[in-house]
């Protein structure tokens, strides 16, 4: 009962890259998780305002938008080995201008609002690329370990990173968070020059409007893959609190739990992912998208009801779980229906489904709580987000219906994979 419990570690056996890209994302993410809490607290101690942390959501947007279609297009005609080496490098000097902003007698505001944006940028290059990487070192069957295994690499560095910076925050300051977010950059990059060149397919078309628009058609084509993207995107939009997480924990009387309260989402996530072995036998990957998103935002608005801070924490943590379950099914979907060829332009808008929503839910979270009050923020976002996913659920009956060994797309993958080992 216990091993089929334990994640599936069959793609690190299997693969040498694998073994160095998640050992990268695993360090790299670490440090990006100091610099997650620590900005956001530094902006809430230069101006007081929820609406002006919240706002950090609002200056990625754009880059994210025009970087993350316009990055899945150079993921499919570059080399990808190459797209993610350099923009770590750059993730890493942007850690660098916020270490030198933070040692200034008078920090100012505006670079962390130039920061975000221009880190939101070369994450929205990079991922594609990453994304696009995996189905080329994974066998297709393990595709669903390998997101399960993905997602313990993010949870970890989710879990100990805010739990670090909250200390670190507190007792060293704001430039050592920098400070240790410019190290792991550097040590990931290590790793990362070691893989294996990637180039682009054959069947890849070069890197234009015209291209962006070709993978927009294919997932349109696709509704149960439009589905993942609606879910996720409404998801996260309505029902995602950690913009305001500073001003609950003052709320709370619990300043002490910032840290803790920014790890509980990772920490279910990785309860999730540490016991995964059981998502390799699900094949209703869409059903279980659309119960985890309810999950979540049940979870979210439970959260937000209680005043006990331990009970807040508690509910943050199973939030996280129900929201990971929903990851590892959408990846799992996306990474064994899609072409290789479509594949970075498709892993682009997958990218805005994950991440345009948490940051119109961090405009959202901090407007609304500025008028109502953080905890009716959290509460409204939470049952808005159950409701909605109620209404996919008659609107979408491809994803209610999909299964992994009949889905067309699916199954001809698992034949061309089949046919290029053989």
């Amino acid at each position: 009962m216990t091993r089929a419990l334990l994640p599936d570690l069959a793609p690190w056996k299997a693969s040498a890259d694998f073994r160095r890209l998640w050992t990268s994302g695993l360090i790299s993410n670490f440090g990006s998780f100091l610099t997650f809490v620590a900005l956001p607290v530094q902006l809430k101690d230069l101006t007081g305002s929820a609406a002006a942390v919240g706002a950090i959501g609002a200056v990625e947007l754009l880059p994210l938008i025009v970087c993350g279609l316009y990055g899945g297009a150079l993921a499919d005609a570059l080399d990808k080995r190459r797209l993610i080496v350099w923009t770590e490098a750059g993730q890493g000097l942007l850690s660098a201008v916020l270490l030198l902003d933070a040692l200034l007698p008078h920090p100012v505001v505006w670079p962390l609002y130039a920061v975000a944006a221009l880190s939101s940028a070369l994450v929205s290059v990079q991922r594609p690329a990453l994304d696009s990487l995996w189905p080329r070192i994974v066998a297709h069957d393990d595709m669903p370990a390998a997101a399960s295994l993905n997602s313990l690499r993010w949870t970890v560095g989710g879990v100990a990173g805010p739990a670090v910076a909250g200390v670190v925050v507190a007792y060293a300051g704001l430039g050592w968070a920098y400070a240790a977010d410019l190290l792991t950059f550097a040590v990931s990059l290590a790793y990362i020059v070691r893989i294996a060149p990637s180039p682009a397919s054959h069947e890849a078309s070069k890197p234009s409007l015209g291209a962006v628009l070709e993978g927009a058609r294919y997932a349109w084509s696709r509704k149960e893959l439009l589905g993942t993207y609606v879910v996720d995107l409404a998801a996260m939009f309505l029902a995602m609190p950690l913009a305001i997480l500073p001003f609950l924990a003052d709320e709370l009387h619990a300043g002490w739990a910032l840290g803790l309260m920014y790890a509980t989402v990772p920490a279910g996530a990785m309860l999730v992912s540490l016991t995964g072995g059981w998502t390799s036998r699900v094949h209703r990957h869409g059903l279980m998208v659309l119960l985890s998103a309810t999950g979540w935002g049940l979870a979210v608005a439970a959260a937000g009801v209680c005043g006990n801070v331990w009970l807040v924490l508690v509910f943050l943590t199973v939030g996280g779980g129900f929201d990971m379950v929903s990851g590892i099914f959408r990846a799992a979907m996306w990474n064994q229906t899609i072409p290789d060829e479509l594949r970075g332009r498709l892993a682009g808008i997958e990218l805005l489904s994950y991440s345009v929503g948490p940051q119109l839910g961090q405009v959202r979270a901090g407007g609304l709580a500025a008028w109502a009050g953080v905890r009716a923020s959290v509460v409204a976002g939470g049952l808005a987000c159950a409701g909605a996913m109620g209404l996919l659920a008659l609107c979408l009956p491809g994803l209610m219906t999909y299964d992994a060994r009949t889905n067309e797309h699916a199954v001809r993958m698992r034949e061309r994979r089949a046919a290029v080992r053989a």
